[in-house]
């Protein structure tokens, strides 16, 4: 059994590390030990967006979070039932749409996102990076709509570092938080990649 010690790490290492650990990993066990839950969610879904079982357990303020590599197809993927189509992304850098008046701006990014809503074709995943956080927080005026897209299976992340930034823990009403390692991944691995 191999124990990864992630505790003080601060994001994207602990899922960088994890990866690192699962590509040496030959069946056995892995235990990877965080000092807080958002860290924990973080390596939680990477290991399992990689085909791999786990099990939290939380000891005082540490989560061990206990992973086993699960069987892949030949192909050495994981099997298409654990996998979420990733065809577009969606990158909102900003709470607004462009750069000028912000007045115009909001209005702009509101339409934006409204008009996203009425395709009948969705984008898989939406982003939301430095101020376009703000976007899915309490008080928005585009938090319905962000709710709209995710109940038409649109999955909004969150950048954490940014939620952080601007002071917004907790008060995220809609997706969920990410980090820089897992917004990479997906802008990589998708067919088409939208800045507005």
């Amino acid at each position: 059994m191999a124990v990864l010690d992630c505790r003080g790490l601060a994001c994207p290492q602990p899922v960088v590390d994890t990866k690192q650990a699962l590509d040496q990993m030959n069946g056995e066990e892995l235990i990877v030990i965080v000092d807080n839950a958002s860290t924990c969610n973080n390596v939680e879904r990477f290991v399992q967006s990689q085909g791999c079982s786990t099990e939290v357990k939380q000891r005082d303020q540490d989560f061990y979070i206990h992973v086993q590599k699960t069987e892949r197809d030949d192909t050495g993927k994981t099997p298409q039932s654990d996998r979420k189509a990733r065809k577009v992304v969606v990158y909102v850098s900003s709470q607004q749409l462009g750069s000028g008046d912000e007045a115009l701006g909001s209005f702009l990014m509101k339409a934006f996102l409204k008009t996203l809503l009425d395709f009948k074709s969705q984008p898989s995943r939406l982003i939301l990076v430095n101020s376009g956080v703000r976007l899915a927080g309490e008080g928005s005026k585009v938090l319905e709509t962000l709710q709209m897209l995710s109940e038409k299976g649109v999955e909004i992340v969150c950048c954490g570092t940014c939620i952080d930034f601007y002071e917004l823990k907790g008060k995220i009403k809609v997706g969920r938080i990410s980090n820089m390692y897992e917004i990479i991944e997906s802008m990589l691995e998708a067919d088409r990649v939208i800045k507005p």
